[in-house]
């Protein structure tokens, strides 16, 4: 037998693991993802104190600390999961963990804002490696009946770090801001140390071709270019040459990709994955639903500290309750609810509408006069848990339908769809005239609510047209075949 017509070996699954072994892998896998979601909101409250250290730097130089982060994550992500799959997913992860640590070491120590802005792409490097690499693993080792509330955990930890971001990052700011990024270190380290102790290793033993370098090159540039192009619109105008040059630029980066996966026999992106109704629609919303997330978060703490005037520590304090509804709904209501009524899908649909019921209850009730407890609370549990419905439930959605040897590339699909759409949000929002200091500030924040709301009431939309089937994985042998049982 030819080794064109060798039947290839199945990918690399660990045995089941005990119990205890199971909690503790789940347990690093998503401290990490915490870590990660964390920092992309966790400098929001630190801007005005780096500001004052660092006299003289305007805010277009500051917003790159976060900017420049998204962006260098996103177009990370689905390169690094294609790698993970082939040279092996704990690998990987662990080797993001230790340049994420580093990173933030070299942030916590930077002397100026150009040398902040460049630690802050190491960090970002770092995420993009270990995030694909953790949800893969997840798939990879834990049984399939201890899945769902696997990937609840997971999610909803990732979710928990994105909202506790400035929960956080305004307590510790009162030390230093230094520390909003020295935070990371000690954590890091230690998830180094039980990565190497508890996380078995995994890869895709029926690859033995190199990877597309070139393709995986320019998928990072596409999204990059869209990342960027986003981040700049603000200040570009949605409808200058320079913005819709980027958008140019990263449809031929995108074809490209297309046009090489095609034709490469071991290509970055699968494009299979994409034919799956269930995967790419998940994908879809999941751009929606964060896009709607990110520029909640960011209008909550701007409508805290500027209208309402709260402390950096007590806006973060403020934010806290609803993320504290995150985890029990993700961990407990979304996969027993899920086997309820009929898949993830339908739970993602009910979500989204929670966030929207949530933000539509606070708009109705927004005021310039502070009052915490009787108008925004209510929103904010609400909104809650309607992320821990959401989150979790799209990426079971989407994983769903992803066979073994696929594990680390549709994740950093899904993870990448995450990022794209909290740039998406965050520049809509901005976008808002007032938001850029102009105008009422009022009705900027109720536009900004607006905002959110037909974001979120989108994903309910694409995730109830799309990803409330259930989905049937498929051998990624036979290409030709959509995965989830879909016609091409």
């Amino acid at each position: 037998m030819t080794p064109q017509t060798r039947p290839s070996p199945a990918p690399q699954v660990s045995d089941s693991p005990s119990a205890g072994r199971l909690v503790a892998l789940i347990a690093v896998l998503s401290l990490a993802v915490f870590m990660s979601s964390l920092d992309l909101f966790i400098v929001n409250l630190a801007f005005p104190y780096i500001g004052k250290e660092y006299r003289g730097t305007g805010i277009g130089a500051l917003s790159w600390v976060l900017n420049g982060y998204t962006i260098v994550f996103a177009a990370v992500l689905v390169p690094a999961g294609r790698w993970a799959d082939r040279v092996g997913r704990r690998r990987l992860f662990v080797a993001g963990l230790v340049l994420f640590s580093a990173g933030s070491l070299l942030c916590g120590v930077a002397p100026g804002v150009a040398l902040l802005v460049a630690a802050r792409l190491v960090q970002a490097v770092g995420a993009g490696v270990m995030v694909p690499a953790s949800l893969s693993l997840l798939l990879a080792v834990v049984p399939a009946k201890d899945r769902a509330q696997a990937i609840g955990t997971w999610s909803a930890l990732a979710a928990l770090g994105a909202a506790l971001g400035p929960v956080l990052g305004g307590l510790l700011v009162q030390l230093s801001w230094r520390w909003v990024f020295w935070i990371n270190i000690p954590v890091g380290v230690v998830a180094v140390v039980l990565a190497l102790r508890v996380l078995p290793e995994s890869r895709d033993e029926a690859s033995r071709h190199r990877p597309d370098l070139a393709g995986a090159a320019l998928l990072a540039a596409a999204v990059g270019l869209v990342a960027f192009a986003l981040v700049k619109a603000p200040d570009y105008g949605w409808g200058s040459a320079r913005f819709v040059g980027l958008v140019a630029a990263a449809v031929v980066c995108s074809a490209g990709v297309v046009l090489r996966s095609a034709r490469h026999p071991s290509p970055v992106l699968e494009l299979a994955l994409l034919r799956s109704r269930t995967f790419s629609g998940a994908f879809l919303a999941s751009i929606l639903y964060y896009a709607g997330f990110g520029a909640f978060v960011l209008n909550s703490v701007e409508f805290l500290t500027g209208e309402w005037h709260y402390s950096a520590v007590r806006a973060g304090l403020a934010i806290g309750p609803g993320p504290l509804m995150v985890l029990p709904f993700a961990r407990l209501v979304a996969p027993r609810l899920a086997g309820r009524v009929g898949g993830a899908g339908r739970v993602a649909v009910l979500g989204c509408l929670v966030n929207a019921a949530a933000q539509g209850l606070w708009l109705s009730q927004i005021q310039a006069h502070p009052a915490y407890l009787a108008h925004l609370l209510p929103a904010q549990l609400l909104g809650g848990m309607g992320v821990g419905l959401t989150i979790p439930s799209l990426i079971g959605a989407g994983s769903a339908s992803l066979p073994p040897a696929r594990f680390g590339t549709g994740s950093g699909v899904l993870n990448m769809g995450r990022q794209v759409g909290t740039v998406l949000g965050v520049a809509g929002l901005v976008a808002i005239p007032s938001h850029l200091g102009h105008g009422d500030a009022l009705t900027a924040y109720r536009h900004g609510l607006e905002l959110i709301i037909g974001f979120f009431l989108a994903g309910a939309v694409v995730a109830a047209a799309m990803i409330t089937r259930r989905a049937v994985p498929v051998p990624v042998s036979a290409p030709a075949v959509a995965l989830a049982g879909e016609p091409a």
